[in-house]
């Protein structure tokens, strides 16, 4: 039998060779030796760097002082400027690589694009996020101040990651926000896809176990609770093609509340402006506005209370 040290050199090579043709494969999801793509770490110091500059103070390491906070400011946006510049450049290369676009296309000139265009949004995922931060202040009793939803909430974390996300994916930035977006997934529990459009008010209450798919569209001042699922019913049609591309995830009006553990199917599903939908509750079509939507567990039938001025008529749905 042949000690540890002679394996190594006598049969280690051999492994080596193996695992060098997988990492040159078809799929090279790995990089070429001119091809440098920032890991997981790199990215994640990324995000963490943008959210402290949303929120100076609580996702900085240091403390801010209200006198220093423009230089602070002005020098983080610098950093972040630089930052995605230079990783978002070398993916473009990659996908370019990989012949997902178009030969002729500058990966400098679109990386240096969507770097400046980010940081110029900036203000306007603060302002947002203050909406978010108030929503979940004034629909939870429990919450005492803006400060402890920032510091506690781990929707706030989600919502933010997911705004920041979303902004990069709609400037065609690949990969950067789906990896921000599963960070914040395995660190909340809160699964929201950096597609998903979601408007200003969002209060995700308690968290985890929620699913947000791609082509959700959210309103504003909509309220979700833990285990709610909005999503598709398969990745495949009936013709077994793949959905990709296309609308297959549910909307969802203005001034919602979707309680805990209710499941929201289907491209074509809408749930009307002001609408509740009760625990539990399976929805695979469009509801009405101003709907109430509950499960009558004794015989499991879904029914809708439609309000009108002149009082209320239920209808199955």
């Amino acid at each position: 039998m042949k000690s540890l040290d002679e394996w190594i050199k006598t049969d280690l090579p051999q492994v080596a060779n193996k695992l060098e043709e997988k990492l040159v494969s078809v799929y090279n999801i790995e990089s070429d030796e001119e091809i440098t793509v920032a890991g997981r770490d790199e990215l994640f110091k990324t995000l963490d760097t943008i959210l402290a500059a949303l929120f100076p103070g609580t996702y900085s390491k240091f403390p801010v002082a209200g006198n220093k906070l423009n230089k602070y400011v002005t020098d983080i946006l610098a950093i972040i400027c630089k930052d995605l510049y230079h990783k978002i450049y070398p993916i473009l290369i990659y996908r370019r690589s990989q012949n997902n676009c178009a030969p002729d296309c500058s990966c400098e000139e679109q990386a240096r694009e969507a770097s400046i265009e980010f940081v110029k949004s900036l203000p306007e995922i603060r302002e947002t996020l203050i909406a978010d931060i108030k929503s979940g202040h004034e629909g939870d009793p429990a919450s005492k101040s803006y400060h402890e939803i920032i510091l506690s909430y781990p929707y706030i974390e989600a919502v933010a990651t997911h705004r920041i996300a979303h902004k990069l994916y709609s400037l065609n930035v690949p990969l950067i926000p789906r990896v921000m977006s599963e960070r914040a997934h395995s660190r909340t529990g809160i699964d929201i896809h950096p597609g998903a459009t979601i408007g200003k008010g969002f209060f995700i209450d308690h968290g985890t176990g929620v699913v947000i798919g791609e082509t959700c569209r959210i309103g504003n001042n909509v309220t979700i609770y833990h285990g709610v699922t909005l999503g598709a019913f398969s990745p495949y049609d009936r013709e077994n093609n793949r959905f990709q591309g296309k609308k297959r995830h549910p909307d969802v009006e203005d001034d919602v509340v979707i309680y805990s553990g209710a499941v929201i199917l289907g491209g074509e599903t809408i749930i009307g402006k002001g609408s509740v939908i009760g625990g539990n509750a399976l929805i695979t079509k469009s509801i009405a506005p101003y709907s109430q939507v509950y499960r009558k567990t004794e015989t499991t039938v879904y029914k809708s209370v439609l309000k009108h001025s002149d009082g209320y008529y239920y209808y199955e749905i």
